[in-house]
C-alpha cells in the first residue's frame, strides 16, 4: 500500500523527506559522472549520512539495497531515460520508460519511483512521451501501492543555455507542476523559482500533494543552504539534491548540514558547523 512506503520516505518526525539523487549516470552524459565515478562508495558516503531517501536506477539500486544495515535510506527508482541534457542535442530526443517499471521498483523493495515530465523548447514529442510515460505507470502505481514521483523541468532554449540548464520562471513552472498533479502524481519534484520568495505559489498550485525542490544548478554551500531554508519555510515537503551533493568535497558532511535544515529547524547559518 502507497501509505507504508510514504512512511519509509517522509521522515515521521517532520513529515519531510530528504532524497540524495545520484541516478545520473543514466543519461549517458560524461560531466554528470563527477563526483559518482566510483558509485557504490558514494553510495556507501551517503547512507552513512543517513538521508531519508537515494534515488537510484535499476542497475545501480542492488548496491543500496545489499547494505546490511538499519535504519538505511530508502530507495526511489528513477524509471525513464532521456537523451535531452547535452550541450549538443542529437536529431532526434527521447524520453524511455523501463519495461514493467514499477514491478521491478517492487522487486527493488523501492518505496517510489520517479518519472520525468518535460517541457522543452520546440520539442513537444518529448512531453508527448513523457505523458504517455506517466499514463502507462500511474495505474501499475496504483495497483501495486507505489508512490509515484513525478519531476516537471522546464528547460530554457537548449541555444541558449544546453547541458541541463533549466527555467526558473514560475508562469512556466507553475502550469507544468499543476499538469503532474492532474496526471496522478503522489509526490511532485519541482525546480525553484528564481524568485525564491514566490516559491509558494508552487505548492499551492500543488493542491496538497507534497512538492519536494530540486537541487538546480551548482552554488555555494552557505547559499544551497540559505535557499533550502527559504523553500522549507514556504511549505516545502523536503529537498532532492543530486550535484549539489555528490560533487561537494565533502557529501557526507553538507549531507548532514542539510538534514539539520529540514529535519531539525537548523537556520543555515546553525547547519554550517556540520561543515566545520
Amino acid at each position: 500500500m502507497k501509505t507504508a512506503r510514504l512512511h519509509r520516505l517522509f521522515n515521521p518526525r517532520t513529515g519531510r523527506c530528504f532524497d540524495v539523487a545520484i541516478d545520473h549516470g543514466f543519461f549517458n552524459e560524461g560531466s554528470f559522472l563527477a563526483g559518482i565515478e566510483d558509485l557504490p562508495r558514494a553510495i556507501q558516503i551517503l547512507a552513512d549520512a543517513a538521508p531519508d531517501a537515494i534515488q537510484l536506477t535499476v542497475g545501480q539500486a542492488p548496491h543500496l539495497q545489499r547494505l546490511a544495515r538499519r535504519p538505511k535510506p530508502a530507495l526511489v527508482l528513477r524509471t525513464d531515460v532521456a537523451n535531452v541534457y547535452g550541450s549538443q542535442l542529437p536529431r532526434a530526443l527521447f524520453s524511455r520508460i523501463l519495461e514493467d517499471a514499477v514491478l521491478q521498483a517492487v522487486r527493488l523493495d523501492a518505496a517510489c519511483v520517479v518519472v520525468n515530465l518535460f517541457r522543452i523548447p520546440d520539442q513537444p514529442e518529448v512531453t508527448d512521451q513523457c505523458i504517455q510515460n506517466i499514463l502507462r505507470m500511474k495505474p501499475q502505481c496504483d495497483h501495486y501501492g507505489m508512490p509515484l514521483m513525478i519531476e516537471p523541468l522546464v528547460f530554457q532554449p537548449n541555444a541558449k543555455a544546453g547541458g541541463y540548464m533549466v527555467d526558473g520562471d514560475a508562469a512556466k513552472i507553475t502550469p507544468l507542476v499543476r499538469q503532474a498533479v492532474e496526471l496522478g502524481a503522489d509526490i511532485i519534484k519541482a525546480d525553484p523559482t528564481d524568485d525564491i520568495s514566490i516559491y509558494h505559489r508552487i505548492i499551492e498550485t500543488a493542491g496538497g500533494v507534497p512538492v519536494l525542490v530540486r537541487g538546480g544548478s551548482k552554488a555555494p554551500e552557505n547559499e544551497i543552504l540559505a535557499r533550502t531554508e527559504q523553500l522549507l519555510k514556504q511549505g516545502a515537503a523536503g529537498i532532492v539534491y543530486g550535484r549539489n551533493i555528490i560533487q561537494h568535497p565533502r557529501p557526507g558532511a553538507i549531507t548532514r548540514a542539510l538534514m539539520a535544515v529540514v529535519h531539525d529547524g537548523a537556520s543555515a547559518s546553525a547547519a554550517m558547523k556540520h561543515l566545520g
